[in-house]
């Protein structure tokens, strides 16, 4: 199949075949032709000679001559003025001096007086310039000055302000209480309860006097006098305690108000030591009543209470608990113990122990050194839903007050002794200042119903 033909030996048969068609060139299209083709009578090729080099005209080009070139434009020609040369820059001339002006003759005579009248009117307006600033500003340093005193004192009962007749009555019956250990001390305040040297305090501010026996126990009267004292008893409770100070004479007893009567407004004052600083005095009004303070053990407290408190915006700082918060007649409604201070410092809420609930605790804290509480045998935690908000009862002591009066687990006391109860916090207030075997009405709410019942609260000696 791909081998030579027979008789050839080279590599195309070169026999012509006469028999087959020959190719020819046929003529090309004549748009083509016309466009890619010679022009007509050109039988020359249209490429140019490679070797035939540049083809320089050496002829020079005859000067353009619009007169005879009949197509030349409009021109215009210089014109035929003459100009004159410029100028060479002068130098300047001398400066004139003052002989020149005054005398030279070079400045006329009426330039002169007009300029001296302009200065002598400019000098005459700074002359009454000056003249006017001179009398209308004074002397900052003066030798004749004589300050006004006024040395008749404050004598007069009626020129004193109620707060300052009820400080000068009360400031010798506040005392401050300082309690030191080797590493350590503590201030509170406290007020003087008779003239055998009872002076009562917050609970918290002599905790660690109670628990240190090498703990030193001081009271630091007005008249800056120290005096060695002994804790009484504590109630841990109600964060009232009392303590002893011996062989004081001509001490100043405090009045005892009644808290009970205290209405919200009334103005109120606190005494004490706040931050360490002794005989302090603030003012301000009674903001609340029966607020449920909670108390929580510390590092140096012992105190686990929740207190029915006088709630006054009067500034209570640390070192104020244990003092007095007196009305304006110089009484004493309420025990100076916690202030809201969440920045460290006073905002106005301050907090007070009713007088009325520190009586009863102080008494017996002086007669036996201890103080007996009601307790009707539940712990409750605080509930709030939108069917029954008070204090859920979470737990109930076998045998206790609660038990027999019905009480079970899941109950929500909502009143107690006439009190509404909001929280865990109000039912501990209100089961405290109950009396212990005296019967009490309460209403409690079980599974969507509301019951009555009678409960009493006993001793928890």
């Amino acid at each position: 199949m791909f081998g030579r033909p027979t008789g050839v030996s080279g590599s195309f048969d070169k026999t012509p075949d006469v028999d087959r068609p020959q190719p020819t060139i046929a003529p090309p299209d004549p748009v083509l032709g016309e466009a890619f083709g010679r022009p007509d009578g050109e039988s020359e090729t249209l490429q140019r000679d490679p070797n035939a080099g540049d083809v320089v005209d050496d002829t020079p080009d005859e000067p353009a001559d619009p007169w005879r070139d009949p197509m030349s434009g409009v021109a215009m020609d210089s014109p035929a003025v003459a100009v004159a040369d410029a100028v060479a820059p002068s130098t300047p001339g001398p400066k004139l001096g003052i002989r020149d002006v005054l005398m030279g003759g070079r400045v006329h005579g009426w330039a002169l007086a007009t300029l001296g009248m302009v200065a002598l009117l400019i000098g005459l307006a700074g002359g009454l310039v000056g003249r006017w600033t001179a009398e209308v500003v004074t002397p900052l340093n003066s030798d004749s000055v004589t300050l006004n005193v006024d040395d008749s004192g404050n004598d007069d009962s009626d020129s004193a302000t109620r707060v300052s007749r009820v400080a000068r009555a009360m400031a010798n019956a506040v005392v401050t209480i300082e309690v030191r250990t080797a590493s350590s001390g503590e201030t509170g305040s406290g007020f003087v309860l008779d003239k055998s040297g009872y002076i009562a305090t917050n609970n918290h501010v002599v905790t660690t006097a109670a628990t240190d026996k090498n703990a030193k126990l001081e009271a630091v009267f007005a008249d800056r006098t120290r005096v060695p004292a002994r804790l009484v008893g504590r109630d841990p409770k109600t964060d009232l305690a009392v303590i002893k100070v011996d062989n004081v004479k001509n001490l100043t007893v405090s009045t005892l108000g009644e808290s009970s009567k205290v209405e919200i407004g009334e103005d109120v004052i606190a005494f004490g030591a706040p931050l360490g600083l002794d005989k302090t005095v603030t003012s301000g009004i009674v903001s609340a009543v029966d607020r449920p303070v909670p108390l929580r053990p510390d590092a140096t407290s012992d105190t686990d209470a929740v207190i029915n408190a006088i709630q006054t915006d009067a500034s209570i700082n640390p070192g104020n608990s244990g003092g007095p918060l007196v009305d304006s007649k110089a009484r004493v409604i309420g025990v100076n113990t916690a202030a809201l201070t969440p920045s460290g410092t006073s905002i106005g809420l301050g907090f007070a122990i009713p007088i009325d609930e520190a009586k009863p605790v102080i008494e017996s804290l002086i007669k036996t050194g201890k103080m007996a509480h009601p307790t009707i045998g539940v712990s409750a935690a605080t509930v709030r839903n939108d069917r029954v908000f008070g204090a859920q009862v979470r737990d109930v002591a076998q045998g206790s007050a609660a038990a027999r009066a019905g009480l079970r687990e899941g109950d929500v006391i909502t009143n107690f002794n006439g009190r509404a109860i909001e929280g865990a916090d109000e039912l501990t207030v209100a089961v405290r200042t109950s009396k212990i075997d005296g019967a009490v009405k309460f209403t409690y709410w079980r599974e969507g119903r509301t019951f009555e019942g009678s409960i009493t609260p006993v001793s928890d000696q």
